[in-house]
């Protein structure tokens, strides 16, 4: 099972995030669902806050991505109730809030990818894109976009 797959790691599956204004978390299209923007809260609380390259080292940017990838498993749980009805990590879009001249989005955006390969195995392999931006909702490090494909 994925959720054992995920406490073996030594990771936890959260309760899904409430949204921070007026969209839905979740959406499913067909076997298609789409999650909105996560940010890395921890039980209610953003646990990586301000921009990599200035307040945040590579190394908590991934382990931001990390919280980040685990929340938008979560929102899709609310709609399959069970992820091993996942056929396939899709795609992420990442967001790294960054100071001007940071180029090292990839490597943050490895700790969602890297996490997701080891959860799912070959069916977390995806399509990815990381975005530099300067500046993120409340301040976050990290927000991640995913699509999944389910059974």
């Amino acid at each position: 099972m994925i959720e054992d797959k995920i406490k073996e790691l030594g990771f936890e599956l959260p309760e899904a995030p409430k949204p921070v204004a007026a969209y839905v978390p979740v959406l499913k299209v067909d076997n298609l669902i789409f999650t909105a923007g996560q940010i890395p809260f921890v039980k209610g609380e953003l646990k990586y806050k301000g921009k990599l390259g200035k307040d945040l080292t590579i190394d908590e940017g991934k382990k931001a991505a990390e919280v980040c990838a685990l929340n938008c498993l979560a929102a899709v749980r609310t709609i399959i109730k069970d992820l091993d009805e996942i056929e396939h990590i899709v795609k992420l879009t990442v967001f790294v809030n960054c100071i001007d001249g940071f180029t090292n989005q990839p490597q943050v955006a490895n700790g969602a990818s890297e996490l997701l390969e080891k959860i799912f195995g070959g069916k977390g392999k995806h399509a990815r894109s990381a975005v530099g931006v300067s500046g993120l909702p409340l301040d976050a490090a990290v927000e991640i976009e995913m699509i999944v494909k389910v059974k």
